[in-house]
């Protein structure tokens, strides 16, 4: 049961590395570099269902706060039923 708690964490870690750096690349990068086209190929999919929801407020994007908020919920129910 331990090894499954430590690979959700780490999953868990691993995508909300995966957003940061999507953000943080999403300011310096062209948005055709490869880098960025394959971090938002990934992280574009988790972010669409929630600007379909949040309204846009102008220039600030907080679809990927949202989206890691929502990744440390779903990470504190998974755990907290296995434990």
């Amino acid at each position: 049961m331990t090894s499954l708690i430590n690979a959700i964490q780490l999953m868990s870690t691993g995508l909300t590395l995966i957003i940061f750096l999507d953000i943080i690349l999403g300011y310096f990068l062209d948005p055709f570099h490869p880098v960025r086209r394959s971090l938002d190929s990934f992280v574009e999919p988790m972010l669409a269902p929630i600007r379909r929801i949040m309204p846009p407020m102008g220039m600030i994007d907080l679809s990927p706060l949202v989206l890691l908020i929502v990744i440390q919920l779903i990470e504190t129910v998974v755990i907290g039923i296995l434990r």
